[in-house]
């Protein structure tokens, strides 16, 4: 991952073109999943459970002349606690300071309260939107859904397009999509240099690595009070990464829960996150982790803070 903690313009004679492109939508839609397809390269997290992107994370994807900086956001929610302030708040952030938007529906499905929460929110701003229907492989009825989806625009004056697609796969349809928004572009210099995957550092991307794996196997309720840090992050001369990260829960019933009996349940989510980093860094990975509790961190701004949530 390349470390840009904020954009720094590059100059360039050649005439380029660039924006941000805000990726929005209720939860557990295919918003990181699509930023991933887009970038050929995993810069934000996926699971199966809704609320899996807490933060607006950037993924940059750079040609000759044209540089979009996509930021994908949370799933836009009805917030039941201080975290879901937050991330409610990056959308917003979002919205009202890119270029372009995409707002990603599942046409698996009818819209929702929470998708008629994104519509509010997109419907009048004055700029291009791309509404695109995800998961149109797995949907029995995608041309009515579609046709609820759009409804829920009426009245939008803006410059409005549309697709459909499975942005886990449809990797042509994706490169299309790609295309289309390149054009949106408005002229611009580049943001990012050349070569930037992300904003990101290194620490909140394996971070967040650490995190997906953690809820793809904690069940019920738990994962949502689980958050992740990196605390170390040494290289040794034979390219070892050796990594230190806490997991943090709100509870010491919830500790024990993550740890497992014996230890299995940490072990797992260890060894899943190991083998992603080794595959993304291509490099040997060491992953040592610990498991802590924040009481009530959700609910603690400061704590919210300390874990990168500000």
């Amino acid at each position: 991952m390349t470390d840009q903690s904020s954009p720094t313009p590059e100059t360039n004679e050649v005439q380029t073109h660039s924006g941000f492109v805000a990726i929005v939508g209720k939860p557990n839609v295919g918003k990181s999943t699509l930023l991933n397809a887009f970038l050929n390269t995993k810069v934000a997290p996926t699971s199966p459970r809704p609320q899996t992107t807490r933060r607006g994370v950037r993924g940059i994807h750079t040609t000759d002349t044209h540089q979009i900086v996509f930021v994908d956001t949370p799933g836009l929610h009805k917030p039941k606690d201080a975290l879901g302030k937050y991330m409610n708040q990056e959308v917003h952030s979002a919205l009202s300071d890119v270029d372009v938007i995409l707002w990603v529906v599942d046409l698996r499905h009818p819209p929702t309260d929470e998708d008629g929460l994104v519509a509010h929110q997109v419907r009048d701003l004055p700029k291009p939107l791309f509404l695109i229907g995800n998961k149109v492989d797995a949907a029995k009825y995608p041309d009515e859904a579609m046709k609820l989806y759009r409804a829920l625009l009426e009245g939008r004056s803006a410059e409005t397009h549309e697709t459909t697609l499975s942005a886990q796969n449809h990797p042509e349809a994706v490169a299309t999509l790609r295309e289309q928004i390149l054009d949106a572009l408005p002229e611009n210099p580049f943001f990012f240099p050349r070569g930037a995957a992300s904003d990101q550092t290194r620490e909140q991307w394996a971070a967040e690595i650490i995190r997906e794996e953690a809820m793809k196997k904690l069940r019920e309720e738990l994962p949502y009070a689980v958050a992740t840090r990196v605390t170390n992050w040494t290289e040794r001369e034979d390219g070892l990464q050796r990594i230190e990260a806490e997991i943090v829960v709100e509870k010491n019933a919830h500790k024990g829960m993550v740890i497992g009996a014996g230890g299995k349940m940490l072990r797992e989510i260890g060894q899943a996150a190991r083998k992603q980093l080794e595959v993304f860094l291509n490099r040997k990975v060491f992953l040592g982790l610990e498991v802590i509790v924040i009481p009530g961190w959700r609910e603690d701004e400061e704590a919210l803070r300390e874990l990168g949530y500000e």
